[in-house]
Order: structure tokens, then sequence, then C-alpha cells
């Protein structure tokens, strides 16, 4: 299937700017670099590889629900259910265990119902027709209410150590301070990246997001790839949830309460635009490890949750005002050039 030449040629543009280096995406990974300078000389330990690695850990379940994220806003979707999902598959997982299934027998299953939850959003949108950020905002009372009902209050722990291990950060690829799941994170990163950026799939993701009346009479099956994505992100966030609940320790209906916003946030602070049609999985990727930089210095400087949350939001905030501030201002020049 191939996109439209109009919006083929709009993947690699970042937020509107008059040149490569001062794109968004670039910007945002500046101020990356940036980040990780100022908090390696004011805060003590910050650079250690103990730390280092406890850091990325962190933003791991964000880092994996960004990458299908990321897909959506593109093609001018969204999904705010995925925390929801993510709880909703740490609340089966902990109620199967508990009633003796083996955990090899829990993911496969976790994973069918992550997928499942997001073929429903995929149906909703495609099929009835509804906005996708209605959608998602019933299904994330939804999914969250059914975590409620399968564990109910309780939490469940003990699970296979081998496991565990392997979601924290005390286990890391030999030879780095990376741990298991950013590695694999990696290794999604990359194949999301090529299938963004090299291949007729994410041209037609951008042609989507971009005008999707014009792509749909090119030939895309928009509602057919707009299926495949909700689907995907349903999978991510349920495998997410159970990268979480080992991580944790512990599962619960209310795990990843809120993780939607720092999602959200992360994809936009990137440079994928909320509209759709623009933006790079690098620079999505430089938003996760931004906010997850951030929120460690926060940390590491005794600041509460509280303050933290408010930071994300403020983040989203800004992602969001400032190109379209921009493209106001560079709008209002051209009238008065054209007219001087």
């Amino acid at each position: 299937m191939n996109a439209p030449a109009t919006a083929e040629a709009r993947p690699d543009t970042g937020r509107p700017g008059p040149g490569r280096f001062l794109r968004w995406d670039t910007a945002v990974g500046a101020l990356l670099v940036a980040a990780f300078l100022v908090g390696t000389g004011t805060t003590d330990g910050f650079s250690d590889t103990a730390n280092l690695a406890a850091a990325l850990n962190d933003t791991a379940e964000i880092a994996l629900i960004a990458l299908p994220m990321t897909l959506l806003v593109v093609a001018g979707q969204v999904d705010l259910s995925v925390a929801s999902m993510l709880g909703l598959s740490s609340a089966l997982a902990g109620r199967l265990w508990d009633a003796g299934w083996t955990f090899e027998t829990i993911v496969p299953l976790c994973l069918l119902i992550g997928a499942l939850g997001g073929l429903l959003n995929g149906w909703l949108v495609t099929r009835v027709g509804l906005p996708s950020l209605a959608v998602t905002i019933g299904t994330l009372t939804l999914y969250r209410g059914l975590a409620s009902v399968v564990l109910g209050n309780k939490a469940v722990a003990d699970f296979p150590e081998s496991y565990a291990r392997w979601a924290s950060n005390t286990e890391t690829v030999p030879g780095t301070f990376v741990p298991w799941p950013i590695a694999l994170f990696c290794l999604l990163a990359v194949a999301a990246a090529i299938a963004l950026h090299c291949t007729g799939f994410g041209r037609a993701l951008f042609a989507v997001g971009a005008q999707e009346d014009a792509a749909r009479f090119a030939g895309i099956r928009v509602k057919r790839l707009k299926l495949v994505l909700f689907t995907l992100s349903g999978l991510v966030a349920s495998f997410a949830g159970i990268v979480y609940t080992l991580r944790y320790g512990s599962a619960r209906a209310d795990n990843g309460l809120g993780l939607e916003l720092a999602v959200v946030a992360a994809v936009l602070l990137g440079g994928v635009d909320f509209d759709g049609g623009k933006g790079t999985l690098g620079g999505a990727v430089a938003g996760v490890l931004l906010i997850g930089v951030l929120d460690n210095l926060l940390t590491l400087n005794d600041i509460s949750h509280e303050i933290q949350v408010i930071v994300t939001g403020v983040l989203l905030v800004v992602s969001v005002l400032t190109p379209r501030l921009a493209a106001v201002l560079t709008a209002r020049r051209r009238r008065r050039a054209a007219a001087g």
C-alpha cells in the first residue's frame, strides 16, 4: 500500500522548524544530554551504574507501552486504556498464580486478554465509528473495573524467582548496566523504528495521520491499520503488566494507576504531533528517557512523588502547547511578510 506523495514527505519532519538541528525531537535529545550532565554534576550517586540501571528499569513499562502509542499517535489515534490494561493483566496474573497455575501458562493467557482488549478498542473505533479518545476513556474505566473484579483488594506475591530477577535491575545484560527489560525494549524500538520510517507500513501511518480521507482514496486500508495498532497496543500493555508485576513482586488491581499520563507525555514530549502525521520514534524514545532521568533526579533529591506527577503534567502541557504557539507565530510572521 502506497501513501500519497504529500503525506509520505512528512515522516521525518518532526516539529516545525527551519532546519534539522532545530527540530523538536533533536531539542529533546539535547535536553536529555543536558539533564544527564546536570544530574552528574549536582547529585551524588546519579551516575553510578547501580543508579543508572535502576533509573532505566523504572521506565521499562512506560518505554514498552510508548512504542505502540507512538505508532497510534502518528496515525492520529490515542489509547488511554493502556495503564488499566496493565492493571488488568497484573490482576489476572495474580489471580491465576494464586489458583496454582504455572507462570508459563499465565503469561500467554494475559497477552491474549491484552490483545482482545486492544481489539475491542479498535473495533469500537473502526466499526462503530467512535473517536479513539472517547472509546479509550471508557475502556480505561472498564479494564480497571475488571481488574478489581478479578483480584479485589488482594495483593499476590511470591512469583518465580527466576522471572522476578529478570524483571528487576539486580540482573543486567552481561558486561553492561542495562536491565533485561530495557534490552528487550531496545530490540523492539529498533524494529518499530524500521517499521515506522523505512517501510510502506510506516508511510501509511503518516498518511493516515496527515489526512485520513486522502489516505483512504490512495488505497490504504485505514480501518485494518487502526485495528492492528490498537490490538498491538493492548498486547504490549498486557506484557508491561507482567513486567510491572514481576519488578515490584506484587500483583494488584491498581498497579500502573495513572501511568497513561506518563506514556502520552513521553510520546508528545518526543515530538510526535497529537494531531497525527508527524513525529519520529527516536524522539519518542528520547522523551521516555528524559522523563526517566528527571524522575530519578527528583527521587534522589527527596522530592515527593506528587511533585514528580506535577512535573510530568507540566511537560505534557508544554509539549502540546509549544508547537502550536510556534505555528501561530510562524503564520503571523508570514502574513506580515506578505502584507509588507
